[in-house]
């Protein structure tokens, strides 16, 4: 089994950082990067259950909803990783959105 908590933490800490973030941030790209990230991981997650699949694309649920599909994307990643080295490249996918999302 791998162990995913560096990915549990990183998102934990963006989504902390997200919902702390005032609305004028969120509007600037900060829910706009999580969104995006959340969707890179859900795409991810997807295309290792069924890589013969045609991902689904995660909706925008709104800036508001942005740190909780960001945990459910990262969710749904951890169940089916299978290497610490899909594990790092998933943390850092999360710590570059956060860092270009300002929070």
């Amino acid at each position: 089994m791998v162990d995913t908590t560096p990915l549990t933490r990183a998102v934990d800490h963006f989504a902390d950082r997200l919902r702390a973030a005032p609305q004028s941030r969120l509007q600037r790209g900060a829910a706009a990067e999580a969104l995006a990230v959340a969707r890179e991981l859900s795409r991810r997650a997807q295309l290792m259950e069924e890589p013969a699949g045609e991902p689904r694309e995660m909706p925008d649920a709104g800036m508001f909803a942005a740190a909780d599909q960001i945990l459910v994307a990262a969710h749904d990643l951890a169940v089916v990783l299978q290497s610490d080295d899909q594990v790092a490249e998933a943390v850092r996918l999360v710590e570059e959105a956060r860092a270009r999302a300002g929070v």
